[in-house]
């Protein structure tokens, strides 16, 4: 029986849907705390700028306002107890008999750019190019600190930031890594990007 063509996740399905109650209020606590910075494991650099009294405070551009808000309730796509070796090896014999290709998806649920990823992949038409062309396989990077060895091997640098993807063929090939944190504020850019993508990579 083959494995569905759309996501490879090797953790037992009850084991996938015990609520992440625990890490949950670990996320609260750090983002209170300040620790989590987006998507990004550099934390940005605090200001060197001091303030002048009786000098006015220089004006400042307005934030930048996201194109698709990441939502309040974190779907849970990268699993903690998955095996992402097996659940690549599996979905590349998969690629193989399908004459498809395999996507690295390498994030965190803690990732609002990330959900936004996932958002725009179940979009139409990147839904269909997905399914048609692809097997997407999700890897957990915990807090940049875990699955190192695999996102060292198909060429990742996670210190840009997540989400990160590669794409394999069906042999395993590393056909594309991404290196300059392309997707990294997927919140600000349009679907359209991840369908040029798919559209470029496609089988």
């Amino acid at each position: 029986m083959l494995i569905s063509s759309r996501h490879f996740d090797s953790t037992p399905s009850n084991r996938r849907r015990t609520p992440l109650l625990s890490a949950t209020i670990t996320l609260l606590a750090l983002a209170a705390s300040g620790t989590i910075f987006g998507c990004n494991g550099n934390p940005p650099a605090p200001s060197t700028v001091a303030a002048v009294p009786s000098t006015p405070a220089p004006s400042t551009p307005a934030p930048r306002q996201p194109v698709t808000t990441p939502p309040a309730v974190k779907k849970h796509l990268y699993s903690a107890e998955a095996d992402p070796k097996a659940d690549i090896a599996a979905a590349l014999k998969q690629a193989s008999l399908e004459h498809k290709r395999v996507i690295l998806d390498f994030g965190g649920d803690w990732c609002g750019d990330c959900q936004v990823l996932d958002i725009y992949f179940h979009q139409s038409p990147n839904l269909e190019l997905l399914d048609k062309n692809f097997l997407l396989v999700h890897v957990d990077i915990g807090r940049f600190d875990k699955n190192l060895d695999i996102t060292e091997k198909y060429n990742v640098p996670l210190k840009k930031g997540v989400p990160a993807l590669a794409v394999l063929d069906s042999n395993g090939k590393l056909l594309y890594s991404q290196q300059a944190a392309e997707f990294g504020d997927m919140r600000y850019m349009y679907s359209t990007s991840v369908t040029d993508f798919l559209n470029r990579w496609k089988a």
